[in-house]
């Protein structure tokens, strides 16, 4: 109860702080106390429309969705702790990158938010990448405007700003056309030494598009970027009113820079500090590396982004990770209930993770591929999940799983293996999250295989992005003089605490590498099975 009216008190004087990000499929805020701890939440889901051939959301969406979302928070707040919530000590906004929102001289949108989901940019990222000698992923915004631009499309010549979602959302809210380093990193490429916009990048693409005659330079439309602690303007009357529809909300708030996805997952995980990285395997697996120094030169496979204060981050994004493996699980549950047993989704979880670790090295010479859809690391548009063994490989339960389990690492062990033999970086820790590493310690040892590198799994890293939004607001609004933020970080949010660590096995390590050679090898089993099927 004590601790109840010492939040509330909290909560009242405008102490805590709040964090919000606009996930793909979700709208998440956080509020957390003055210590760092998360005290109260609100959520809208929301959903991507897919209109004349673009995968978009509309304003009203976004709009509705936040105040929504805001609402719930509020709402939760007055029945946890019996006030009402009226003031913050600072707030920070989040959302997934990239994307394309260009915005006229009047603040209005010219055409329908392009978001990071669309593939329409082949051309554009293709020649960027060539000019710029630096690796534009489809999903960039700049690739998105050079596209248009080669489409002729008529809009451009009335562009007076682009950004982001986040950047968008913080604009309406404070007036400022600004965005974090991290955020902006998947916009145009960075200078990480100057923390800003690359320079002579800009210029090439200056000269590029010189013969269109365009009325603006890209560095006069894009927004201006800001590290982690800066300040990044307040909220006024109206970006209140727009947040908080009862009104009750109290103006000059201050707001952190709005950062990407990438950016709070680097917070979320304590994983900004140089030689550390995350990586997040559920759906989807996403390794992110803080490197001491730039890559030698620019890989496909790789994309470059930054940590929310400015240092070169390496980034290796796969498509597929656990879909084929859950396909799997399930069919076993169907199996055993076909026989009547009652069947609990994390015993059998648990059960058919752990007899992974009784196969044999080689998987009992057995191949797998958890190819859902196309995997750009290994060069499929599409994929066909795939089963295959000789008819002399040890097919057992335990190999089964133990392949299925290596497959679903492969395409990130591809991008990976560039980092750490061709580029010979190096990393003391990886910080695990998601679906992965639900079973204790099994994921965890084949992830650590999988990349040679100690890998940490903690109690929080389930909190997700709009926390770790929330502790770059906390940064922000309760930082020491010269306190970087990785030190912010580990003594005051996560207190030295790193969770479990599981060091790569010199057995495992060199099994996966023997996986790795079957699985390269049979990439043309795959591309038969993706023509013929």
């Amino acid at each position: 109860m004590m601790d109840k009216m010492k939040t509330a008190e909290v909560i009242r004087t405008g102490q805590t702080v709040l964090g919000i990000e606009f996930g793909s499929t979700r709208i998440k805020a956080v509020l957390v106390d003055e210590n760092n701890v998360p005290i109260a939440s609100g959520g809208h889901d929301w959903e991507n429309s897919f209109e004349d051939n673009i995968w978009t959301y509309s304003m009203e969406d976004i709009w509705t969705g936040l105040q929504d979302c805001y609402g719930k928070l509020k709402e939760d707040v007055q029945d946890q702790y019996g006030v009402e919530l009226t003031a913050l000590g600072s707030i920070g906004f989040s959302g997934m990158m990239h994307g394309y929102l260009p915005f006229d001289g009047e603040g209005k949108l010219l055409t329908p938010f392009r978001t990071w989901r669309n593939t329409i940019t082949g051309q554009a990222s293709e020649q960027l990448s060539e000019v710029f000698r630096f690796h534009i992923p489809q999903r960039w915004s700049i690739a998105h405007l050079y596209q248009a631009i080669l489409n002729g499309e008529e809009h451009v010549k009335d562009i007076r700003f682009l950004t982001t979602l986040a950047g968008y959302i913080h604009w309406q809210l404070t007036g400022e056309k600004v965005i974090g380093i991290g955020e902006a990193a998947g916009m145009f490429p960075i200078d990480s030494d100057a923390k800003d916009f690359h320079g002579e990048m800009l210029k090439q693409f200056d000269e590029r598009i010189q013969d269109k005659g365009f009325p603006w330079k890209v560095g006069e439309i894009l927004p201006k970027v800001l590290v982690a602690g800066e300040s990044a303007g307040v909220l006024t009357e109206e970006g209140a009113k727009l947040l908080d529809v009862s009104g009750k909300l109290q103006s000059g708030i201050p707001l952190c820079p709005p950062e990407g996805d990438a950016g709070t997952g680097m917070a979320a995980t304590n994983s900004v500090a140089v030689r550390t990285g995350n990586v997040s395997a559920g759906t989807s697996v996403f390794a992110m590396a803080v490197l001491e120094k730039a890559l030698s030169r620019p890989y496909e496979e790789i994309d470059m982004v930054t940590t929310p204060t400015g240092e070169p981050v390496a980034m290796v994004h796969c498509n597929n990770c656990t879909s084929d493996l859950n396909a799997w699980v399930n069919l076993f549950k169907e199996g055993l209930e076909a026989f009547g047993a009652k069947v609990d989704m994390n015993t059998l979880y648990g059960t058919l993770y752990r007899k992974a670790l009784e196969g044999d090295p080689d998987c009992g010479g057995m191949l797998a591929y958890n190819y859902f859809s196309g995997e750009h690391i290994t060069g499929f548009e599409e994929g066909r999940p795939l089963f295959v063994r000789r008819p002399d490989s040890k097919f057992n339960l335990a190999n089964f799983m133990r392949v299925h389990l290596f497959t679903s690492l492969g395409a990130l062990k591809t991008g990976m293996d560039i980092l750490m033999k061709e580029e010979h970086v190096q990393l003391d820790k990886m910080l695990g999250h998601g679906g992965l590493f639900k079973t204790k310690g099994v994921g965890q040892q084949i992830m650590a295989a999988a990349i040679d590198t100690p890998v940490f799994v903690m109690e929080t890293a389930g909190e997700g992005g709009a926390w770790g939004m929330a502790l770059l607001a906390s940064y922000m609004k309760n930082k020491g003089q010269e306190e970087s933020l990785a030190d912010y970080l580990a003594q005051k949010v996560f207190h030295g605490e790193e969770g479990e660590s599981i060091a790569p096995k010199a057995e495992d390590v060199s099994s996966f590498e023997e996986f790795m050679i079957r699985y390269k090898a049979g990439l043309s089993i795959e591309r038969a099975a993706v023509e013929n099927l």
